[in-house]
């Protein structure tokens, strides 16, 4: 007898890549969003150096709102883990895969590999909120109860 399993685990490149690209648009386009926000507010000029680029000013209040926007945007990536993903076992994989590929973009970015540690500790911060939110939001639906039984039958459910 074939022991049977809870889930799909068969591996699916269209949906894989589908989800990738959708994580990296959803995040992207918020932290976008947040960033002009916070350019907005101190008044400085919205470039994308404000997104890619290694130098972090923690000493105006420009540069303090755009540490803001990221911080903010990582508890909004964990929403997007939450609606695109849904399995609270792969947030860890987006969440790094989102953060490799944000590398990548930086270092192509700035032609240098970042160096600046403040740019390494705030992508750290963002990356551990972004996959811990998304596991607990995750763990939230995965948990909830199943109905079984023929009231189930009767019931809708929002599985």
């Amino acid at each position: 007898m074939k022991g049977g399993t809870f889930r799909n685990t068969q591996w699916d490149p269209t949906l894989l890549s589908s989800q990738i690209v959708s994580m990296q648009f959803c995040v992207y386009f918020t932290l976008g969003l947040l960033v002009f926000v916070a350019n907005k507010l101190s008044g400085d000029n919205y470039s994308l150096d404000h997104l890619f680029e290694y130098h972090i000013h923690i000493y105006d209040m420009g540069g303090r709102l755009v540490i803001c926007a990221f911080v903010l945007n990582a508890f909004l990536a964990s929403l997007a883990l939450w609606c695109i993903v849904r399995r609270a076992k792969l947030c860890l994989d987006f969440s790094c895969t989102f953060h490799v590929l944000h590398l990548l973009i930086c270092w192509w970015y700035n032609r240098s590999f970042p160096a600046n540690a403040s740019w390494w500790l705030l992508n750290v911060i963002t990356g551990t909120i972004m996959c811990i939110g998304g596991e607990f939001l995750c763990l939230q639906t995965e948990m909830k109860e199943i109905p079984v039984g023929y009231a189930a039958l009767n019931q809708k459910s929002d599985v």
